[in-house]
Formats: C-alpha cells, structure tokens, sequence
C-alpha cells in the first residue's frame, strides 16, 4: 500500500519529477516528461506497478529527512541499531537526457542496504526487457523507452525487477544513476555523480539567490519558490498544476482528477509569485508559452493546456490500477479543458499587467491577445459557465467568474484609449452593479457562489484580493465571518458546503490562505499571523503541501504537491508583510 500522501518527497530537473516516500522507495515517476505515462506507478497501484527502493534492510528506529539548504535535493537518514545511513536523492538539471541519481552512504556502523528497481512502463501495464547491458548497465526496455541503470554494484535480475544486497560500513557510499532515453537512440553516456549533484546544487543556490523576497517566514517563501520552480516545464515555460493524477479528494470516492497540465488561472497565479520574488525569466518564457498556446484566435482559448501547448487532452480512466489506497478511478488527461470558465480571462490579463509593473514591456503580441481577450470577454461576461472548482455539469453565474470578467474590463479600460474603450467601461460598469446586487446575499450577509443563489463559496474571499472591493469593505468583512462561521474546521477552509446527502470532501489548502489575506486585510493581523503559522506548520516535513488538508484525520489529500497551495502561501506571506 502506497504511504501517506505526505510522506513523500519531491525530487525533478524542471521537465518532470519524482516522489521519493520516506521508506526509500520512488514511487511515482512520469518520464521522460511531466505528461507521460508513468514508469514508477505503485503510488497508484502496488509495487507491482513500478517502483525504485534503497533502503536499510532491518528494521528503522527512526527516519528524518531535508532538502539540502537552498536546493531540491533530498536528503533522507534511516537510524537502525547496526548503523545510520544517508540516501541522496535528485535528479540533474537535463543536458540530453534525465537522470535520477540516488546516493547510499553509511554514516556510521555497518548496515545491509536492499536495492530493488522494477519498472513498469505506460503507467506501470508493460513489463519491458530486463538485463544486463554493454559497459556495465542494466536495461529495462519496452515501448517508446529504454532506461539504463548504472552502478558499480553487481545486478541480479529477478522477475524483470533489479536486485541488489550489499553491506556498507562508515565512509562507504554507492551510487546509483537511472537514465532514461527513446528507444531509437544510443546508449546515453554514463555521467559522473558527484559532479553531477555538484552542479544540481549550484543551479539550484544560484536560482534561489535570485530571489528578493524579504519578509517574515523566508524558510517557507524559498521552499514554496523552489516547488514553483520544480513545476515549470523549462523548454517551454509552461507550469504544471501539480506532479501526478488521481490522488484523491476524499478516499474511496470518484474525485480524482489529471493535473499534468497547464491551466492558466494557476500558471497565471504562479508568474505573480515569481514576479513579486525577483523571477522575471520566467514571467517572460510564460508569456512566450501563452502566445503559443493561444495563438490568434482568443474564441477559441483553453482553460488549460499541455505543457508544449498542446489543446487535445482527452479523458480516459487506466482500470488496471486500482487507484491510491483503492480510490477510483485512475484518470489520464482532463476533460475540463473543454470548459468556459470566465474568470480565466481576468486571471491571464491580471498576469499581463503584473509584468507591465514589473517593468517587463509588452510585445505587440500580448498588447494584440490582450486587446481581443477583453473584447472577447464583454461579449460573454453575461454567458453562464463553468466555475472555479469545474463543476462538470452545472453552469451557472458564478459570482467569482463574473468578478474576474470585470477585472479583465477594467485593466483593458485603463489601458486603451478609444471606442472600444469606451464601451469596456459601460460593460464593466453595468457588471460592477449586478455583482453587487446579484452576487451578494444581504439574508446571509454573503458574497454567494452564483447569482441569486444561498451557497456559500470560499472562492468568494477572492473578491477583495482581486480589487473588485476593498478589505475594509463591510460586505467583505461579513463574508469572511460568515465563511469562518460555516466553512471553517479548525481554522481549515472548506470550498464549499456540502449537498444533501454528499460527504464533505477535505479542507481546500488555497482557500485557507486565502483567508489569511482577507484577515490581514481588513485589519485582524493577529489573527492573521495565528492562522498562517497553523497553516504552515501543516506542512510536511520538507515543507511540501497538497491540494486538500484533512482537519479531521490529519492527513493530506489531492494531488500533490500542489502549486496553488504554495501560491496562497506566498501571496499571503507578502500580505502579511504589507499590512
């Protein structure tokens, strides 16, 4: 059975990643990029399904692990009564191939190590051929795809699964590196590993030097930074949502989604991150992605797309896994792609104009998709759609999406000149009003989640941080009490209440930080900062956060890790610093 989501760790070279658990194994591992099938798939299966374990071979009597300082490198330490061991996991900024490198070195005593790496290509369904190789390797090869497992210490081959026992006294160490290359290419050169986790070191203490953040809690700015960072699809710019698919919402349910891709309202909040910390290539490479993946047509935008740009992400489920801890079923590719969501457009031109204040200038380009976006938006901003949290078959006024609408209206009206222009300002102003009079359910004494409606929607703590209405508005000061009254756990934020009949999933991990800002914002900094430490201590031990927090069972749930969460975190740590 796969571990708690939060006991594992993430590992990448900025094209994919791994999560290593905290029992050694890697359990998880699209390669050769975030959106391919994964070869390690006992995340969502067994171990049958792939996996890569190094670890001690008696029992631990403790583990403790970290990030080396300024770096995602993973550092794990097994104590056991004969000895200490220390794994180094990473993986190499990719020159021409993608490697996971992992480092076994006895720090003290004499310990037995066990090796075991089974893969299983296409999302662990295909068994490959598995043996030893020229130069001293050992290949798995099957599909698309060969990887090459160097090493000094002798192989045995076991049910198509690598084996190796070995005993290492102090001082001791031994490496091993995993290559992963198309099948129609030669052998990849065996790399040098010490070089190799020298040189992952300093590009990831030179990135991280970058950054201008200077605030309070920089420890978990930085590590929120560095998992943006991990995120990114480097040859591209384009920024995944999160690492892997299906993990689960509540366990045993259907709410298991693919998050392997670019959604804009994510990659939009992300770049404002980066932006605010110093990160100005990569605001650029974003924008370069976006004219992309957009191209001319602004009718025809996506929610989200491939890391590439790619438009075409069918749905289908994979039944020959029986989903984490038997929680189906396990989804490939997202049909929400397909949905209109309004509040995307003002998300993507809000990005825009936060690299204009950066003083990053705009192509003719982006002036051209920005232009199209708000006049595409004033002729649809009336249009239900899909919301936020991509209700599949309920379109609806969204108070939210409405808000966004207008936020694309009012930045496209204060920077054109004109006719249109004109008209922007009519439409956006006769928005504002229906927001106001629609959105706001003065019996509840709440911002709801759809016109005229009484559900209340923790996306409406947005509102203010959009601008729409200021903090010390008395109808932002309501929602939020009202929001802490009937959506909170334990200072957790659920998205929504749920129907008649429904279990309530887990906490929303954003939308408690997105309290944290509007706290701060209306004045309440003490509570503010009491919520935020809770909050961030909630963490996983190398700093990680999911999509959803279970208050109840103290546990993580959603994909993971998750880049909105670690969003909210920075966004409500600059609030914090602001106010």
């Amino acid at each position: 059975m796969a571990l708690a989501i939060e006991d594992y760790a993430l590992i990448g070279d900025c094209e994919t990643a791994a999560l290593v658990g905290k029992d050694g194994s890697i359990d998880w591992l699209c390669w050769p990029d975030f959106s391919s099938p994964a070869c390690f798939a006992a995340l969502l299966g067994t171990r049958q399904n792939g996996r890569w374990l190094v670890a001690p071979k008696e029992p631990c009597t403790r583990i403790t692990r970290r990030y080396r300082e300024h770096s995602l490198i993973l550092e794990t330490r097994f104590d056991t009564a004969s000895g200490v061991l220390l794994l180094t996991d990473f993986m190499p900024v990719r020159e021409m191939h993608s490697d996971v490198v992992r480092i076994a070195t006895c720090l003290e005593g004499t310990l037995k190590i066990r090796m075991e790496l089974c893969i299983r290509f296409d999302y662990g369904r295909t068994v490959p051929w598995t043996g030893p190789h020229e130069g001293n390797s050992w290949t798995a090869a099957a599909g698309t795809g060969i990887a090459y497992l160097r090493t000094q210490q002798p192989v045995q081959t076991t049910d198509n699964t690598a084996i190796a026992e070995f005993t290492l006294s102090k001082g001791q160490h031994r490496s091993f590196a995993l290559t992963y290359v198309h099948a129609n290419e030669r052998a990849p050169r065996r790399i040098n590993v010490q070089k190799a986790l020298k040189q992952t070191e300093i590009f990831w203490t030179k990135w991280c030097s970058q950054n201008i953040y200077q605030g309070a809690w920089q420890e978990e700015v930085e590590r929120s930074l560095i998992t943006l960072k991990a995120l990114t699809y480097r040859p591209t710019g384009g920024i995944v949502a999160a690492p892997t698919t299906s993990l689960p919402e509540r366990l045993g349910a259907d709410r298991n989604w693919d998050y392997r891709f670019c959604w804009l309202r994510d990659a939009a909040f992300t770049l404002e991150s980066l932006l605010a910390s110093g990160y100005h290539e990569e605001a650029k490479a974003w924008r370069d992605w976006l004219l992309q993946a957009v191209g001319s047509d602004v009718r025809g935008m996506q929610i989200m797309y491939g890391m590439r740009g790619e438009r075409h992400l069918p749905e289908c489920e994979l039944p020959w896994l029986r989903g984490y801890r038997r929680s189906q079923p396990v989804r490939m590719g997202n049909a929400a792609s397909d949905q209109l969501q309004l509040d995307v457009y003002g998300e993507v031109v809000d990005a825009m104009m936060s690299m204009k204040r950066a003083g990053i200038q705009p192509s003719a380009r982006l002036l051209q998709l920005q232009r199209e976006l708000t006049d595409h938006v004033a002729s649809i901003c009336h249009l239900p759609a899909s919301g936020l949290w991509e209700q599949r078959k309920e379109k609806k006024h969204y108070t939210y999406s409405k808000v966004m609408a207008w936020l694309a209206l009012h930045h496209g009206a204060v920077n054109t000149k004109g006719r249109r222009s004109a008209e922007w300002v009519v439409t956006r102003d006769r928005l504002y009003r229906q927001i106001c009079r629609r959105g706001f359910n003065k019996e509840l004494g709440s911002f709801v989640q759809s016109y005229d409606s009484d559900v209340l929607d923790a996306s409406t703590l947005l509102i203010p941080i959009s601008g729409f209405i200021p903090f010390d508005d008395e109808r932002v000061r309501s929602t939020m009490d009202v929001i802490q009254r009937k959506l909170s756990r334990d200072g957790f934020i659920y998205r929504t209440v749920p129907g008649k009949g429904k279990e309530r999933e887990s906490a929303f991990v954003a939308c408690s930080f997105w309290m944290v800002q509007n706290l701060a914002g209306s004045g309440r900094r003490t509570e503010a900062e009491r919520l935020f430490d809770k909050l961030v201590r909630k963490r996983n031990d190398v700093g990680l956060l999911s999509e959803e927090y279970d208050p109840m069972r103290n546990r993580f749930m959603g994909n993971f890790p998750q880049a909105l969460s670690h969003i909210a975190l920075i966004n409500a740590a600059r609030t914090l610093g602001f106010m």
